[in-house]
């Protein structure tokens, strides 16, 4: 989430480097009194900083901007590097588990890195955690495919969360094929998107690759597999993209928003500074342009009622999860997708208004 968007932050401090310093001052006023708001704005020297004084110098707010989008993404990457991660119940899926090392690079805030996380927890897979810097990237250096997730399953790489879910769970139930036997079903395929930019997908992603007598047993309802196909389709294609729109609809929100990402980080007061009010800055003002991009209502927390409300009517009253008494691969999707904005007041309006709430808690419970 916010992570992933310290590329564009450092683009933002080139935008503020070139501006008349009094075009900033309102901008910057209004996110410092919106600290006070949320008990933030005593930040040592950097907040006792005259606003005037540092708005006559307009180069030191872009080489602000473009340090503190840095200095964020460091900090994760000291932080976070080679954490290492036990699932609860280690004892499930023994060979994959115990057989097989498994490393994730990821980005802590990011939807499509939670759902693999999710994945791996539910079916009790440890595996280790390599946090990237999102803007130096140094981490995944060694790779052509420049994307997070990645997962290392013993010098193996599978790229993209769908690939990685669907090949997993694909030697979870096929024991007597290799991860990259597996793999290869998933070819890469380069395209071009609407914008002419050449991007990498994958073919057959949503597609878990076992005979007809395992598929029998996984999706025993009519038209189960084809459910599941879509909705995880449905998490990757839309729902993901109304978690940065919401949870920086607003300056207030997207205050709270880094404000929390620094409370939980535990960042020094400098260090806070920067990630905080820049990070706000740049992200409330960047939430508009994704609004536009994807055709949102003005009021985007609409949009994330009735696409978390259509989720729940697909479910229908009769299932506890789309995969009836267990969840299934959409469940852990959605459930990965709306699991990073948690703490947030975007996730708390979510479960308020819509009825998502007593399957997410259901998800939250339950154990393989």
């Amino acid at each position: 989430m916010a992570a992933a968007s310290l590329r564009t932050i450092n683009k933002f401090g080139r935008m503020v480097y070139d501006k008349p310093a009094s075009k900033l001052t309102a901008l910057v006023q209004s996110f410092r009194s919106l600290g006070r708001t949320y008990g933030t704005d005593r930040l040592g020297f950097a907040a006792r900083l005259s606003l005037p004084v540092l708005m006559r110098c307009g180069s030191f707010w872009g080489f602000a901007f473009l340090g503190g989008g840095f200095g964020f993404g460091l900090y994760h990457t000291v932080k976070l590097t080679l954490q290492f991660h036990l699932a609860e119940e280690e004892e499930k899926a023994p060979d994959l588990g115990k057989d097989l090392r498994l490393t994730l690079y990821q980005y802590k805030t990011c939807p499509f890195c939670s759902k693999v996380r999710v994945f791996l927890d539910y079916h009790g897979i440890p595996y280790e955690i390599v946090e990237v810097n999102p803007v130096m990237r140094q981490e995944i250096k060694w790779s052509t495919y420049r994307k997070v997730p990645i997962l290392m399953v013993d010098g193996t790489q599978l790229n993209d969360s769908s690939v990685i879910i669907s090949a997993l769970m694909t030697y979870l139930i096929s024991k007597e094929k290799t991860i990259p036997q597996i793999l290869a079903c998933y070819p890469e395929m380069k395209a071009k998107n609407e914008s002419g930019k050449e991007v990498t997908e994958f073919c057959n992603k949503y597609w878990v690759m076992v005979n007809d007598a395992e598929s029998g047993r996984l999706y025993q309802e009519k038209d189960s597999r084809k459910e599941e196909i879509q909705w995880r389709k449905w998490a990757d294609d839309w729902l993901v993209h109304l978690i940065s729109p919401n949870v920086y609809r607003t300056p207030h929100e997207a205050l709270a928003s880094f404000d929390y990402i620094v409370r939980e980080g535990k960042f020094g007061r400098f260090e806070g500074f920067f990630a905080k009010y820049v990070g706000a800055a740049a992200m409330w003002i960047i939430s508009k342009r994704l609004r536009d991009r994807y055709n949102l209502q003005k009021d985007v927390r609409q949009d994330l009622y009735k696409a978390v409300n259509d989720w729940v009517a697909a479910i229908g009253r009769k299932r506890k999860f789309m995969g009836g008494d267990s969840p299934n691969l959409a469940d852990l999707a959605v459930f990965g997708v709306l699991r990073v904005m948690e703490g947030l007041q975007a996730f708390n309006d979510m479960m308020e208004n819509t009825k998502v709430k007593n399957w997410y808690r259901r998800m939250e419970n339950h154990k393989q």
